[in-house]
């Protein structure tokens, strides 16, 4: 898994990068990436997103 805080444009490998909480795709050098995390029973969780859209869709929240 990648740290969520680090630079993810800059040297990520495809098997390396994240991906999409809501399509599935690959997240390499995209400007419209998009993260959240939370905190799930003392654990910090995160969601990666290729863009608005798909972190529209993952739960509706702005």
């Amino acid at each position: 898994m990648v740290d969520p805080t680090s630079d993810l444009g800059e040297n990520i490998s495809e098997e390396d990068a994240p991906a999409c909480a809501t399509c599935g795709a690959t997240i390499l050098d995209s400007p419209r990436h998009r993260v959240i995390t939370w905190i799930d029973d003392g654990q910090v969780q995160s969601a990666h997103f290729c863009d608005d859209n798909c972190r529209m869709d993952w739960d509706g929240d702005a």
